[in-house]
This record gives C-alpha cells, structure tokens and sequence, in this order.
C-alpha cells in the first residue's frame, strides 16, 4: 500500500498488517516484500537509526509497495516534518495525551509546509484559501498521522484527541499502557483487556483506525481483530528470527519442537 491507501483503509475498518524493521541491511527489503505485508513500520524512538539510513529505508520500501510508517522520538512536530522529508508515508507519535499534541502533529503532517501564524489560525479553524486547499488535497501530499495511546489520561482525553480532524488511526503502545494501568506486561488481565476494548470501540466509532503492536500471542491478537482492531504492527524482524532460530535448533538437538521455547522468544 501507498500512504493514500493506507490511510483509506484505517479509516473503512479494513485490516492492515505491518511489522516492525530493525535492520537497515539491503538485504531486507526484498525479502520483506513477499510476506504479505500491507507497510512497514520503522522505529526511531527505541532503535539507533541515522537520519541517512532512516531515508533510505523509507524511499526503498515506498518504492517497493510497503508504506514506510515511522514512529518519531517525542510527540514534536518538527520530527514529523524531518522524517516526511526523508520519505515516511506516515508518523506514529509517541506518548500523546493532549488535544494541543495532535493539533501540533496534525499541522506538522496535513497542513504543510505552512508554518507560524498562518498554520496556527488554520488550526484554529480558519478556511484555507481555495488553492492552498487544493493544494493540500492533492493525492501525493496525503501522509498518515497515528498516535500511541498508552497511558491511563490519554484514556481520559481519547474523545478529543479522537475529534481531531485529519486523524488517521490510535495505536495502543501494549508494554506503556498496561505499566499506566497498574499490570506491567500483563496483557491478558481484565484492566488493559477492558483499557483496549474501550480504545478499539471508541476509534472506530469516530471512524478512526484503531491498533496495536503486539506479538506474544495469535490467539489473543485474533481476539483484537474481534473487538474492532484493523491496524496491526505484529513483531520485529529480529523477534521473528530468534522465535524461528530457537524453535529449529531446539528441533535439531532434541527432535522436539517447542511451541513454549518460540512464544518466548518472540
């Protein structure tokens, strides 16, 4: 999918799938490309990527059909703009909370390259003149905006942040959220099943996509698709290596595979 594909499908419901890329190697790429996947998403606020190599992933993998969706370091908007630049068909914002965080990254990705006072009276509601409309309206500056949602106020404020117009999907950032809720990595508990349940109905009411990144269990996923979920980040290329790697070295030594051994790993 290209971006304007992209952003099409989290807004009708229709489920999408990406993974997390780590590795910035050629050789990827190519790979990546037969699995099925719809994007890929690329991390710089846990993983040591350059501004180089974050470019040319993301101009590689766009030009191979996989909508490059990188999440930003902190919710700034003019780290939205840098990685646009540098070819991102989208941004995940971490750690958002506020209405004024997403207005500030909805500028940022809808609305540029307009900057200062012009971009803070549109904002505000003011009417853009008809070619500056057209202008954003054009099919190739179409750009996705997602937001983590992982903390108990982000909750709390999900319908404004909901209500931004140019909003295109939540994300549940799984390990954050459920820490917020008291049951750190506990995924399966009551609180973040309910706190999850609560994100994926009220996006998708708003027709807004609704996610998460997750990887531990299938069954529990497909559970996610069942409650509303149509945007999935499952795993990492360096997960699904290691579940792979254990699980057939396990084999070689014993005869026996482990199902247990590969959930963990992954």
């Amino acid at each position: 999918m290209n971006a304007s594909e992209l952003l099409h499908a989290l807004h009708a419901g229709t489920q999408v799938f990406g993974t997390l890329i780590a590795s910035p190697s050629p050789r990827w790429p190519q790979a990546v490309r037969g699995c099925g996947l719809d994007f890929v998403f690329i991390d710089t606020e846990h993983i040591a990527l350059d501004r180089h190599q974050l470019s040319w992933m993301c101009h590689t993998y766009a030009g191979l059909g996989l909508a490059p969706i990188v999440r930003i370091p902190s919710p700034d908007p003019y780290e939205a703009t840098m990685v646009l630049d540098g070819g991102a068909a989208g941004i995940i914002a971490p750690y958002v909370e506020t209405l004024e965080q997403v207005q500030a990254l909805r500028g940022a990705v809808k609305l540029r390259p307009v900057k200062g006072k012009k971009l803070d009276a549109l904002l505000g509601g003011a009417t853009p003149e008809p070619e500056l409309a057209a202008y954003f309206a054009r099919p190739e500056a179409e750009r996705v905006l997602i937001v983590n949602i992982e903390s108990v106020p982000a909750i709390a404020t999900l319908d404004e942040i909901l209500a931004v117009p140019g909003l295109d999907a939540v994300l549940i950032g799984r390990h954050d959220l459920s820490t917020s809720l008291g049951v750190p990595e506990q995924y399966s508990h009551p609180k973040f099943r309910e706190a999850a349940r609560t994100i994926f109905a009220k996006a998708r009411a708003a027709g807004v996509g609704a996610g998460i990144h997750f990887w531990d269990d299938l069954d529990l996923e497909r559970e996610f698709i069942a409650e509303g979920a149509n945007l999935f980040i499952h795993s990492s290329d360096v997960r699904l290596f290691t579940a792979n790697l254990t699980r057939d070295l396990q084999f070689l030594r014993t005869g026996r595979s482990s199902a247990a051994g590969a959930d963990e790993a992954i």
